[in-house]
C-alpha cells in the first residue's frame, strides 16, 4: 500500500468520539472557529508552533483547512478537530501527520486553545486517536515528539504512556530560528499495544 490511488481508497471513519470530545475531519466552515481559538491562544502557541509566528485571517484559517481537508481525503496528513460534545465548542487541534504508511507509522500533534488548557482534553484526545490508529490504521508505531523544552506537550505524551525512544540533539530549528533538541516519544506494536 502506498500509491496515491491506493490511499484514496483505504477507508476508515471521519470522527469518532472519546467521553468529552467529537474528534473530526476538518469540514469546509471551521475556519471561523478555529481561527478564533488560534487569537486567543496566539501566546501559548508561539514558542512551539511555527504556525502561530503571525496571525491569520478567517479566511487564511479556512483556506488552510480546506487544503487540511484535501489532504485527509487523500490519505496524506490527518488532521482532527476537537471539539466538546457537551457545547460544541472547537478547543484544539490534532491529527495524525508524518505518514508511512508500508509501515503504518504515524506521529500524532496537538494544541489546545488556551481557555481549554490543563483540563486533560489533550490527554484525552491522545488516548482516543492512538486507540483509532491502533484499531483502524492498523498502526505498527505512533510517536509524539515536541521541542525538549516543551513540558507540557512532553507531560502529554508520558500521561498517555509512550516511552521516550531518544532526544534528537540539535535537530531542527524552534520557532525563534535557534536549533533544538527534540524528543521522541513512541508506542509501538507488541510493546505498549
Amino acid at each position: 500500500m502506498g500509491s496515491p490511488s491506493e490511499l484514496i481508497l483505504l477507508e476508515f471513519p471521519e470522527s469518532f468520539e472519546s467521553e468529552r470530545l467529537l474528534i473530526r475531519a476538518p469540514l469546509y466552515g471551521d475556519g471561523k472557529a478555529v481561527n478564533e481559538a488560534i487569537h486567543e491562544s496566539v501566546e501559548e502557541l508561539k514558542p512551539w508552533m511555527p504556525w502561530a509566528l503571525s496571525l491569520p485571517s478567517v479566511d487564511n484559517t479556512e483556506t488552510n483547512l480546506r487544503e487540511a481537508r484535501l489532504r485527509f481525503l487523500e490519505r496524506k496528513d490527518l488532521r482532527l478537530q476537537l471539539i466538546r460534545k457537551d457545547t460544541g465548542q472547537f478547543i484544539g487541534g490534532s491529527g495524525l501527520h508524518r505518514i508511512n504508511w508500508e509501515a503504518r507509522k504515524f506521529e500524532i500533534g496537538y494544541w489546545v486553545r488556551t481557555s481549554c488548557a490543563k483540563q486533560g482534553y489533550i490527554s484525552e484526545a491522545v488516548n482516543a486517536i492512538t486507540e483509532f490508529a491502533i484499531r483502524e490504521l492498523e498502526a505498527n508505531r505512533i510517536e509524539i515528539r515536541c521541542d525538549s523544552l516543551n513540558a507540557a506537550s512532553a507531560g502529554v505524551a508520558r500521561r498517555c504512556g509512550f516511552t521516550l525512544d531518544g532526544i534528537l540533539r540539535k535537530e531542527t530549528l524552534d520557532t525563534s530560528g535557534e536549533l533544538r533538541d527534540t524528543m521522541v516519544f513512541a508506542k509501538v506494536r507488541g510493546t505498549e499495544f
